[in-house]
């Protein structure tokens, strides 16, 4: 029985090896893009076809970090591909490179470059009318048999669902049936819809942003879910002091903070901690190499006894081991002490030769 990838029938790596050879062959182009690419797919070869037999069709095709190109990111998002550069823009013939060998092993499915070289990773380049139209349609992608919302194009920058973390919410799946599910820094959502889709009894997503959790309710109503998920705007420092029970005043140094949520105390069988790197607010400072604890303290005490802790850190110069320590050793400090630690690494398609991937998660049995 044969997989497909795309509109094309997958018979396993020989075929791709071929194939892509003629292509690279074919192509002759200075830069040696399409050969770093073949190596790449065929690579994932027995990956893809597991993912499609999950029901998966979003995953990276090339890390460039890795795999020949830095900073340069090509991912399958559905029926579209696309491709990000993030330290320097593609030359005509590059772009030309990538697209021509694209639709020869995935027909039909648009390329979408999206250049974040410029400060901020800001979107650069302009796209022409007919592609500008199909990177701002808003389209349905499926993982592990969950539907989210997607646009390559949209009013932030980053795509609306994270693929490094697909074992974040591999893992998420098998542990929330029956169980209360906390997804603090939510973003578009997705830890807390895979969560309600695999059987959560209780769902909270927490985000500051109204933009990104409008997204997570496109994504909630695409799917059949059991139960009403709940969808919280709401500042990490106010709502995680709220549900730890250390509680969040109005007043702080005499200056009124804010306006917040009220949420009540309540712990939560499960609950995800995915922080950006760096963030200040009035209600507090999200450094994840300086000070994780002080997002990690609340979270800790949000987490029921017997519970799961799921925490990420993207800072790849953090060290793995170091931070899992910095952990524990808050965690017994603050009376609830670690009693297990499962370290979950990124799936295939962000390879890490070195086995140091720049996202940790640390799934902490509490």
């Amino acid at each position: 029985m044969t997989q497909r990838i795309g509109n094309r029938p997958f018979a396993g790596l020989r075929y791709y090896h071929v194939r892509l050879s003629t292509l690279a062959v074919r192509l002759l182009m200075p830069s040696n893009i399409p050969d770093l690419l073949a190596r790449a797919l065929a690579a994932r070869a027995d990956l893809i076809a597991r993912l499609d037999a999950e029901q998966t069709d979003a995953y990276r095709l090339f890390h460039g970090t890795v795999e020949g190109e830095s900073g340069l990111t090509i991912d399958r998002y559905g029926e579209l591909l696309l491709v990000q550069t993030f330290h320097r823009a593609l030359g005509a013939d590059e772009l030309a490179a990538i697209e021509g060998f694209y639709a020869d092993a995935f027909p039909g499915l648009p390329v979408i470059w999206n250049d974040r070289s410029q400060s901020n990773s800001r979107i650069a380049n302009t796209l022409e009318p007919e592609r500008n139209e199909i990177a701002h349609l808003p389209r349905e992608i499926r993982e592990l048999g969950v539907r989210y919302r997607f646009q390559a194009r949209h009013a932030g920058q980053d795509p609306w669902l994270f693929l490094d973390l697909r074992a974040g919410r591999r893992r998420v799946m098998q542990e929330a049936t029956r169980k209360s599910v906390l997804n603090m820094f939510a973003y578009t959502c997705g830890i807390g819809i895979a969560a309600a889709k695999a059987g959560a009894r209780h769902v909270v997503n927490v985000d500051f942003a109204e933009s990104a959790l409008a997204v997570g309710k496109e994504s909630a109503r695409l799917n059949e879910l059991p139960i009403r998920v709940r969808f919280v705007k709401c500042d990490a420092f106010a709502a995680l002091r709220q549900f730890s029970g250390i509680g969040q005043p109005q007043f702080v140094r005499g200056k009124r903070m804010p306006p917040f949520p009220e949420l009540k105390a309540q712990q939560f069988d499960v609950v995800f901690l995915d922080p950006p790197r760096y963030a200040r607010s009035p209600f507090g400072v999200v450094d994840l190499v300086k000070d994780y604890p002080a997002l990690f303290k609340p979270a800790l005490l949000a987490t029921a006894e017997g519970g799961t802790l799921i925490c990420c850190n993207n800072v790849a110069q953090m060290d793995r081991e170091a931070w899992v320590d910095q952990l524990e050793r808050s965690a017994r400090k603050a009376g609830r002490p670690i009693r297990e630690v499962e370290i979950i690494a990124p799936e295939a398609d962000f390879p890490s030769p070195d086995d140091k991937p720049p996202l940790k998660i640390a799934l902490l049995h509490v």
